[in-house]
């Protein structure tokens, strides 16, 4: 009888667990991941939408999540000219950078999400680009209100880590002012209700 109690109780707490934990639905029209990369002679930015995201809260805090980025619709915003515009939008889903025709969807993943005061975290997980995976961690800032939560955070990768050489310093030799830094900095604004 003892033993019975004993399994009751650890499945019942088991359950409380699980249960606590609450899925986040995350808002795409309001959330946002803009990419930003430099070269020697300036820098790019715009933005790759979200197609899916959801943050696992629970307590007062997050605890996990994942969101997946549409390589397919990835945006330059910083050249007007539509000719320019064009040229370097087509060249970043090229083979050259994120090859999209075969890797449409890259994807970060929360493994752990520390905080001591619900506000600041450090975030960790594992983001995967041209299906290649690497761990990844960030300074995230998270806000409550009601029942909307507002999580940002700058997260920043190298790009070669996910074969992505073109033009790298660390690659190619005699490439003076072509030279495109190896850093990456995604700028993540995730909007989710519970």
């Amino acid at each position: 009888m003892k033993l019975f109690n004993i399994l009751v109780i650890a499945l019942s707490t088991a359950f409380t667990l699980e249960t606590a934990k609450i899925p986040a639905t995350v808002n795409l029209s309001e959330s946002q991941v803009r990419w930003e990369a430099s070269k020697v002679t300036g820098t790019h930015w715009g933005y790759v939408p979200i197609k899916n995201a959801e943050l696992d809260y629970s307590d007062g805090k997050i605890i996990g999540g994942t969101f997946d980025m549409d390589m397919v619709n990835l945006t330059v915003e910083d050249l007007t000219d539509p000719k320019s515009n064009g040229n370097l939008t087509n060249h970043l889903k090229s083979d050259d950078f994120f090859s999209v025709e075969k890797f449409n969807t890259s994807t970060f993943e929360i493994t752990e999400a520390k905080t001591s005061n619900g506000t600041d975290y450090t975030i960790s997980g594992v983001l995967t680009i041209k299906g290649i995976s690497h761990p990844a961690s960030f300074p995230a800032k998270v806000t409550v209100a009601g029942t909307t939560i507002t999580a940002v955070g700058a997260l920043t990768f190298d790009r070669t880590d996910y074969d992505i050489k073109f033009r790298s310093g660390n690659f190619f030799e005699n490439l003076g002012d072509r030279m495109i830094y190896d850093e990456v900095k995604l700028d993540v604004k995730l909007v989710a209700t519970i």
